[in-house]
């Protein structure tokens, strides 16, 4: 029988724990040697994560009421306004108690979330308060949503909201019926075109993954349901009316943080966290593992470095973070 651990050419959980990267650390310890979050090592890491690396460093730029740059382009300045930034410090396992981590929370749920359906905008109504009505999309809702809930928001009635969101407007479908009519289906964006966004299907599954199963509403794990099925029929990564074919070449390619974009791995990851196990999961199982190098060490592929705040990583060289994913995404797979 195969174990995670049989599928590596080397065993690369030393060099995960190594204290450079303590959010590296913090996970290894946590997700693949199963340590409690009371160990003192965890609580220590954990710690540091706050102090050393890139945690620290985007938070010395963050503005006293809780955005970076400035207020109205917490979207569209990519990828250092306000909601990238709140992305990346989820990925990164910041200390949600921490009052910079609180006032980001606080800033996007103002600024960004459209007070009347929920769901998170591009853009900022300075008329009506709150995101544009006009400007909510579905992959922004589910990171936000996703994001929130890593950093303690999930009883807050506006998280609450958000999730009523994702549950009743995104879609599941693969262009084998006509479009909704109405709000939003009707705006002409690859968004909200003949099928559902790819994107939008990934961070939303994102989202709802993260609510734990004894929280999970009867909607929430119906919308889980249709989003597992229509990634199971693109076998994660292929086309599904010809599954010859990759969806997008880009998804072959890991990075992180992936921001708004997905590739094999992030899917994987959250399928695997749901518990999914189906055989038209294996080829992109098959495809991480190959990727491996001899060392057990997946590379850093994809990058938007030199347009975050800092720099994670190096493209082109062994990444801690891919090769992290990369092992709990098998030692759930294999389990």
């Amino acid at each position: 029988m195969e174990t995670w651990k049989s599928v590596l050419n080397s065993d690369p959980i030393d060099w995960l724990l190594e204290e450079d990267n303590p959010s590296v650390r913090y996970f290894a310890l946590t997700e693949l040697l199963d340590k409690p979050f009371s160990d003192n090592d965890v609580k220590a890491t954990k710690e540091n994560i706050m102090r050393i690396g890139a945690v620290p460093k985007i938070l010395s730029k963050q503005n006293e009421s809780g955005y970076w740059m400035s207020s109205d382009k917490f979207y569209t300045s990519k990828y250092k306004g306000a909601v990238w930034q709140l992305i990346i410090l989820a990925e990164l396992g910041a200390n949600e108690k921490d009052e910079r981590i609180r006032r980001v929370c606080e800033f996007i749920l103002e600024y960004s979330q459209d007070h009347e359906s929920g769901g998170f905008s591009v853009w900022h109504s300075k008329r009506e308060g709150g995101g544009r009505h006009s400007g909510v999309i579905p992959c922004l809702t589910g990171n936000m949503v996703w994001s929130l809930i890593r950093f303690g928001y999930l009883s807050d009635h506006r998280v609450e909201r958000a999730i009523d969101w994702i549950t009743t407007y995104q879609r599941f479908d693969d262009g084998d019926s006509a479009r909704p009519k109405g709000w939003p289906y009707d705006k002409a964006t690859s968004c909200f075109g003949k099928h559902s966004c790819h994107m939008g299907v990934v961070k939303a599954l994102k989202a709802l993954a993260e609510i734990p199963v004894e929280k999970r509403s009867k909607s929430v794990n119906v919308s889980i349901g249709k989003a597992v099925d229509y990634l199971l029929r693109h076998h994660v990564h292929k086309r599904s009316h010809d599954l010859s074919r990759v969806s997008k070449p880009g998804w072959l390619h890991f990075g992180f943080p992936l921001m708004y974009q997905d590739d094999v791995l992030e899917i994987l990851g959250i399928l695997t966290k749901l518990g999914i196990k189906d055989d038209r999961m294996q080829e992109a199982v098959n495809l991480v593992i190959s990727k491996q190098n001899a060392d057990g060490r997946w590379i850093l592929e994809n990058t938007f470095n030199g347009r975050f705040h800092t720099n994670i990583e190096s493209k082109g060289k062994a990444s801690k973070w891919i090769t992290l994913n990369a092992s709990r995404m098998l030692k759930r797979h294999y389990s």
